[in-house]
C-alpha cells in the first residue's frame, strides 16, 4: 500500500497478513483526503487513527503536515506491523500507538482532544457505535474537530438510524460519514 501525496508519497507501508485488516483503497483514500483537504488544515494538527490497523489513513495525514498521530489497534500481529510501518517512516517522535480496544480507549478519563479523528473498523462491526458516542460524550474533539467514520453500504440503515445522519459519500462498497461537534 502507498502513500498517495505530502511528504512520504509513494512510499510504500506493510499491510498486516490478517483477514481482521481492511486497508481503504488507494483510490478510496485519495478521494477522501482530497475532500479533507479542502476543510482541513492538516499543518501540525492532532490525528487518532481509531482501528488503525496498517495505519494508512494515519499516515496519509501525517504525510500531508498532521503533527501528531495517535492509532488505536488491539490486535498485536497488526500493531507489529504498525510499529514496523512507523519505523520504516522515520517518524517514531509524531506518532503513538494505544495497543487497546477502540471502546476503551474512548474511556480513558485523561485524554487528548484531536483535530481530526478516523474511524475505519472492519465493515460489520458495530461496537463504532459506542466509540462514536463516547469520542461525543467525552469530549475527545477539539471545538472544530472533526471525525470521519468509513462504513459498508451493507450496514447503511443500521449506520443512519445509530449515527442520526446520511452519509456524505460513498465510494464503491464504502460509504463515509462526518461529524462535528456543530452538527
Amino acid at each position: 500500500m502507498r502513500i498517495i501525496s505530502g511528504q512520504f508519497k509513494g512510499r510504500t507501508i506493510k499491510v498486516p497478513k490478517s483477514n481482521l485488516v481492511r486497508p481503504t483503497t488507494d483510490r478510496n483514500k485519495e478521494s477522501l483526503f482530497n475532500y479533507l483537504n479542502n476543510i482541513v488544515d492538516f499543518d501540525g494538527i492532532k490525528v487518532c487513527d481509531i482501528y488503525a490497523g496498517s495505519g494508512a489513513l494515519g499516515f496519509e495525514a501525517l504525510s500531508r503536515g498532521a503533527g501528531e498521530v495517535h492509532f488505536v489497534e488491539k490486535n498485536f500481529v497488526i500493531y507489529k506491523t504498525l510499529q514496523e510501518n512507523i519505523d520504516s517512516l522515520g517518524v517514531q517522535s509524531l506518532c503513538r500507538i494505544f495497543k487497546m480496544e477502540a471502546v476503551k480507549f474512548t474511556t480513558i478519563s485523561q485524554h487528548e482532544k484531536y483535530d481530526l479523528i478516523l474511524i475505519d473498523p472492519p465493515f460489520f462491526k458495530d461496537d463504532v457505535f459506542k466509540v462514536m458516542e463516547n469520542i461525543l460524550q467525552r469530549n475527545y474533539l477539539k471545538d472544530d474537530g472533526l471525525v470521519i467514520i468509513e462504513r459498508s453500504i451493507q450496514t447503511k440503515e443500521k449506520d443512519i438510524s445509530m449515527f442520526k445522519c446520511e452519509p456524505f459519500k460513498r465510494m464503491g462498497d464504502s460509504l463515509f460519514y462526518q461529524f462535528s461537534l456543530k452538527n
